[in-house]
């Protein structure tokens, strides 16, 4: 039943937008303007000369639900962020679309789940998710300090909802992130991303 209702779920993310994005992989990454949840306004430009993680985000997806509940991706954001990356969760949910919440709710889901991103970004027009092409959540990009943009997909390679499955996982970003910071190659660029369609 749990491998059938994983199936259903990828199923979803056929429906995700599938339009001409601006990121491509080894050129330079869109960039943006958004408002954060403590209300400020954050351009990708002001964090040139850092390395910089775009987290696609819906709190309320399974997929991403697996990662937060586990612990993964908070920890994920909190050894990077230490190392001196800028981590930025994005969500592109519509209002009335699923993982469209008020600042209220989205501060105690962050708070719940430990979460720590550098901010947490709101983009309910899809402008920028449109300009990456994000197509699930979680979608993740990787941004070098030059600029460009290194890496696109997906967490790691096991598209499941399980939290079990974390473990055996070779986690993409982490790997990404590794090479990034020591001035090396990233080995995987693009991989497919697994998730819930974002609710544009």
């Amino acid at each position: 039943m749990k491998t059938f209702l994983t199936m259903i779920l990828l199923m979803i993310t056929s429906l995700a937008y599938t339009g001409n994005p601006e990121a491509i992989i080894d050129k330079p990454a869109p960039g943006f303007t958004l408002v954060s949840t403590k209300g400020d306004t954050i351009s990708l430009s002001d964090f040139k000369g850092k390395t910089v993680v775009l987290e696609w985000v819906n709190y309320d997806c399974p997929f991403v639900k697996k990662h937060y509940q586990s612990g993964n991706m908070p920890s994920l954001q909190k050894k990077w962020t230490e190392a001196g990356v800028v981590w930025l969760a994005i969500c592109s949910s519509a209002p009335g679309k699923q993982g469209h919440f008020s600042i209220e709710d989205i501060q105690k889901r962050q708070a719940s789940h430990q979460s720590n991103p550098t901010a947490y970004l709101i983009d309910e027009t899809g402008t920028v998710g449109k300009r990456y092409g994000a197509k699930t959540t979680p979608h993740m990009f990787i941004i070098s300090a030059e600029g460009t943009l290194v890496y696109a997909g997906a967490i790691d390679d096991k598209p499941s909802t399980d939290p079990d499955d974390i473990a055996g996982a070779v986690n993409y970003v982490s790997d990404a992130l590794t090479a990034v910071l020591a001035g090396k190659p990233v080995a995987v660029k693009e991989t497919k991303a697994y998730g819930c369609s974002v609710k544009y």
